[in-house]
């Protein structure tokens, strides 16, 4: 493809019925020749981080963890842990992140956990069980089929937006209004 699609959001067209990303946004991280990583940033879990800290590992009375979201991130490996957040005023070590953007970086760092679950992480920050993976070539075709829509990245979006509304901002971010999308089938065109 001729475009840079990472950092960016991935929209969801109607054309994609899968389950696993029917009506989603993803935040597309890394995008190369050997495939593709990103984040579904609007499929809210049943859980809060401060319902996880047992499971991560932590005892319960001696962490602080913020109310912050957790997210399926995507149907590959959902028992890990990523932290989507906003860097600016918290001082991350530099290898343990990758900078998205300026207001958007992404780490399975346990000592970034660890700030965040003692109270001392970023403000802006949700956490994303599992992520959306493509092999080399396979997420270029997907758009060429017009599963995706490519859009530009947006932080208030992935922190901000509600969940339910996610869908239809990026798309109205590109001019798009999701209430006049419809699915041609091969035999109407």
């Amino acid at each position: 493809m001729g475009i840079e699609l990472s950092p960016g959001f991935l929209v969801a067209s109607p054309l994609l019925l899968d389950p696993s990303f029917r009506r989603t946004v993803v935040l597309l991280v890394d995008h190369g020749s050997d495939g593709s990583l990103g984040f579904v940033i609007n499929r809210p879990a049943s859980v809060m981080l401060s319902g996880m800290v047992v499971k991560l590992g932590f005892q319960q009375g001696e962490v602080s963890p913020p109310e912050a979201p957790v997210l399926v991130g995507g149907p590959v490996a959902p028992d890990t842990g990523w932290i989507i957040f906003d860097p600016r005023g918290f001082p991350t070590v530099e290898d343990a992140a990758v900078k998205i953007s300026d207001c958007i970086a992404v780490s399975a760092s346990r000592s970034i956990l660890e700030a965040v679950v003692h109270g001392k992480g970023p403000e802006r920050l949700v956490l994303a069980l599992g992520y959306a993976g493509w092999g080399a070539g396979q997420l270029d075709a997907e758009i060429e089929r017009g599963a995706w829509i490519p859009t530009e990245l947006d932080d208030k979006i992935v922190f901000d937006t509600p969940y339910n509304e996610r869908w239809a901002q990026a798309l109205a971010s590109v001019g798009i209004d999701p209430a006049r999308l419809s699915v041609m089938t091969p035999s109407e065109a």
